[in-house]
C-alpha cells in the first residue's frame, strides 16, 4: 500500500475542497492518505510518503500564497527530487499562469509530475473534482 500526502493551503475553502478530493481517490484507489496544511508539513516529512500532492491557490498577480505555502514548498524542493507528485488550485481571475509556473519550477527541480494539474476557476465543480480524484488515484 502506498503512502499519499495532499498538503493545501486554502483561503475560501475551494482548494480545501479539492484536497479532500485527492485523498479520497488516492484512498480509493489502495492507498493510505494523510491530509495536511501547509502549515503542518515540512521538508523532514518528505521522505515519510511515496507521493505528495501539493494544493494552492492563485493569489496576487497569480503567484503561490506567500506566508505560508511558498516558503513551505521552497524548502521542500529538493527533497522533492524524482518524488511521484502533483498540483492542484483554484484561481479567480487570469488564466492560470500561475500553475504554469508552478509546474515548471517543479519540472526544474525534478519533480515527477505523474498527471495534468487540476485547477478550478472559484469554486470547484463536480467535474473539477472528479479530475481531483483521478490525480489522487494517480498518485496511489
Amino acid at each position: 500500500m502506498s503512502k499519499v500526502a495532499v498538503v493545501y493551503w486554502s483561503g475560501t475553502g475551494n482548494t480545501e475542497s479539492m484536497a479532500y478530493a485527492v485523498c479520497e481517490g488516492a484512498k480509493g484507489a489502495g492507498a493510505e492518505c494523510d491530509m495536511c496544511t501547509a502549515a503542518q508539513f515540512t521538508a523532514d516529512k518528505v521522505a515519510e510518503y511515496d507521493a505528495i500532492a501539493f494544493g494552492c491557490p492563485a493569489m496576487g498577480a497569480e503567484v503561490l500564497e506567500e506566508s505560508e505555502f511558498e516558503p513551505m514548498f521552497t524548502s521542500c524542493l529538493s527533497a522533492l527530487n524524482g518524488k511521484k507528485s502533483a498540483l492542484f488550485g483554484s484561481f479567480g481571475w487570469g488564466d492560470g499562469e500561475w500553475m504554469r509556473n508552478w509546474e515548471d519550477t517543479c519540472r526544474s527541480a525534478g519533480m515527477n509530475l505523474v498527471c495534468d494539474s487540476v485547477t478550478a476557476n472559484n469554486a470547484p465543480a463536480d467535474s473539477d473534482l472528479d479530475a481531483c480524484k483521478d490525480l489522487g488515484k494517480a498518485l496511489a
